[in-house]
C-alpha cells in the first residue's frame, strides 16, 4: 500500500434490513456472486504437495487438488463459522464450505473475506454438540457490498494490518526460540566455563553445586487464601493463580519479592512450567506456589528461568488433576552457579523476555487498529476514497 491513502466520514445512510449503511453501498446474498460448495473427505499423505484445509486451517498436505483458484473458505462443523482465504491448489476437507468468486467484476474476494470475519458467522451454527453452519444459511446471508475500487481499497488496508500481525507473530516465533536456546545454553554450561562434571541433573559446570529447591528457598504456602470469584473486593492488588494474575482484590497476603510456582491447572513440562515472579504486595491463592529465594545464595529471576527450564512432569502426583506438592517440589535439584554468574544469566534472558514482552504489546496495539478499521470501513462510517 504505497500510495497515500485518503479517508472520509460518511454523512449519507439508509436503513436496510442488516442495518445502516453508506447510501451507496447495496445489499447483496452470497449466493449472488459466491459459487459455493461442500468439501470433501481428504487422503492426507506424509509428503503430500497441496494443503488440506479444514475448519481451522490447514490441517495436512495430499498428493491432489481440488480447486485452482482464490477461495474462501468456512468452517461447516466444528469449528463453524471460522473463515479462511486462501489461493491457488488446494484440498477443501468435508468440515468446511468453500465459495469460488463467480462475479469479478462486481465483487472483490479478499473484501468478502474481512467482511465474513468480521461478521462472526459462528452465531449462526446450530446450537448442538457439534455446532453446525450449512449452505442454505450461507447462501441467504447478506452483506453490505460497496463500489469493487472501495472493496479493493478497504481489502488492501486490512491485509497491511494483517501483514504486519503475521510479521510480528514471526518475529515472536524467532525470539522465542531465541529464548529456548540461550536458556539450554546458560543452565546448563553457564558462561565462559571449560571444565564440567556429571551431576544428578547431567552435566554442569565443575565450580557450580546442585541443590534442593527447600534449602535455597523459604517456602510462605501457609499464607495463601483462595478466594471465589463472587466473594472477591475489587482493588489495587494483583490476585494470583497457577498461571499469573487472575484479578485484582483489595487486600494482600504477601509483600516483597517472590517466584510463584504453579502448584495445580499449571502448565508442565520443559519451557512450559508456569513460574513467575511477583513484586510488592499480592494475594495468593491455594493453586500457587510461594517462594523466597535465600538472597545470600539464590537470585529469585535465575530461579524462576530455571524452574520455567526443567521437566517438572517426574514430580507431580495424579493422573486426572496433576499436582505438584510442597514436598515433591522441596526435593527438585537445582544447579547453583555463583550469585554473579545468577545474575548475568538472569539479565541476558531478561534481556529477551523484555523484548518479547515489547512484541506482544505492539501485536495487541495491531490488532485494535485492525479492529478499529473494520467496524469504521467494513460499514461504511469511515469511507476511503477512489480516484
Amino acid at each position: 500500500m504505497a500510495e497515500k491513502v485518503e479517508f472520509y466520514r460518511e454523512t449519507e445512510f439508509k436503513d436496510t434490513e442488516i442495518g445502516r449503511i453508506s447510501k451507496e453501498w447495496e445489499i447483496k446474498k452470497l449466493s449472488e456472486f459466491l459459487h459455493l460448495e461442500n468439501g470433501k473427505r481428504p487422503n492426507i499423505v506424509v509428503n503430500g504437495k497441496f494443503p488440506v484445509y479444514g475448519a481451522n486451517g490447514i490441517m495436512g498436505y495430499t498428493d491432489a487438488y481440488m480447486v485452482d483458484d482464490d477461495i474462501v473458505i468456512i468452517g461447516r462443523v466444528g469449528a463453524a463459522g471460522e473463515v479462511h482465504l486462501a489461493r491457488g491448489k488446494i484440498w477443501l476437507s468435508d468440515n468446511v464450505i468453500y465459495g469460488i468468486n463467480k462475479n469479478r467484476t462486481k465483487i472483490y474476494l479478499d473484501f468478502i473475506f474481512y467482511v465474513l470475519k468480521y461478521t462472526n458467522l459462528s452465531r449462526f451454527a446450530s446450537k448442538t454438540t457439534h455446532p453446525i453452519i450449512t449452505q442454505t444459511i450461507l447462501e441467504n446471508f447478506k452483506v453490505p457490498v460497496p463500489p469493487l475500487a472501495e472493496q479493493q481499497k478497504i481489502a488492501e488496508i486490512l491485509s497491511t494490518v494483517d501483514e504486519a500481525i503475521q510479521k510480528t507473530d514471526d518475529i515472536m516465533a524467532k525470539t522465542e526460540r531465541l529464548k529456548k536456546g540461550l536458556m539450554q545454553e546458560l543452565l546448563t554450561k553457564g558462561i565462559g566455563h571449560t571444565e564440567f562434571k556429571v551431576t544428578e541433573i547431567g552435566k554442569i559446570p565443575k565450580e557450580w553445586e546442585v541443590v534442593k529447591l527447600e534449602n535455597v528457598v523459604e517456602i510462605e504456602d501457609k499464607y495463601r487464601i483462595p478466594v471465589k470469584k463472587q466473594d472477591r473486593q475489587p482493588g489495587p492488588f494483583p490476585y494470583c493463580g497457577a498461571n499469573g494474575i487472575i484479578d485484582y482484590v483489595a487486600g494482600y497476603t504477601h509483600d516483597g519479592k517472590f517466584v510463584l510456582l504453579a502448584e495445580d491447572g499449571g502448565f508442565f513440562g520443559p519451557f512450559e512450567n508456569s513460574a513467575y515472579i511477583m513484586r510488592g504486595k499480592f494475594w495468593a491463592n491455594n493453586h500457587v506456589h510461594i517462594l523466597k529465594a535465600i538472597e545470600e545464595v539464590l537470585i529469585s529471576e535465575f530461579l524462576a528461568f530455571y524452574l520455567n527450564f526443567i521437566n517438572l512432569v517426574p514430580f507431580l502426583t495424579g493422573s486426572t488433576r496433576p499436582k505438584l506438592t510442597q514436598e515433591d517440589m522441596g526435593m527438585i535439584p537445582l544447579p547453583l552457579p555463583p550469585l554473579e554468574e545468577q545474575q548475568k544469566i538472569a539479565e541476558i534472558l531478561s534481556t529477551v523476555d523484555k523484548k518479547l514482552e515489547i512484541l506482544k504489546q505492539e501485536k495487541v496495539k495491531l490488532e485494535r487498529i485492525k479492529q478499529w478499521f473494520m467496524e469504521e470501513l467494513l460499514t461504511g462510517r469511515i469511507r476511503v476514497r477512489v480516484a
